[in-house]
């Protein structure tokens, strides 16, 4: 059973930056593409970010392309998404997922796995 854990929320001004972790336990492999989604209140849950463990591979929402980064760290099992220009509509909680099998799903349905989210807030 693979657990994810996410990291790094927090209250945030716009224009600044944030680091969220997922780190990954239970039986990850590089045959896994792990993604990020996020949910503001009272609206549905929305892809962001994906990743490819083995080879990198991203693939980006167009509201947080050239904002917002997303990479691992093999040897800590970990993925991270690096967000800079933060703007209000960013606020959300954001939560990792994974998925087996390497396609970089855009679809929340498509992954198996889930951590329990962290807050983002961005105040103007």
């Amino acid at each position: 059973q693979v657990q994810l854990v996410e990291s790094g929320g927090g209250l945030v001004q716009a224009g600044g930056s944030l680091r969220l972790s997922c780190a990954a336990s239970g039986g990850t492999s590089s045959n896994y593409a792990m993604g990020w989604f996020r949910q503001a209140p009272g609206k549905e849950r929305e892809f962001v970010a994906a990743l490819r463990w083995s080879f990198g591979a991203t693939s980006y929402a167009d509201s947080v392309k050239g904002r917002f980064t997303i990479s691992r760290d093999n040897a800590k099992n970990t993925m991270y998404l690096e967000m800079n220009s933060l703007k209000p509509e960013d606020t959300a909680v954001y939560a990792c997922a994974a998925r087996r099998g390497s396609l970089l799903s855009r679809k929340a349905s498509d992954y198996d796995y889930w951590g329990q989210g962290t807050q983002v807030t961005v105040s103007s």
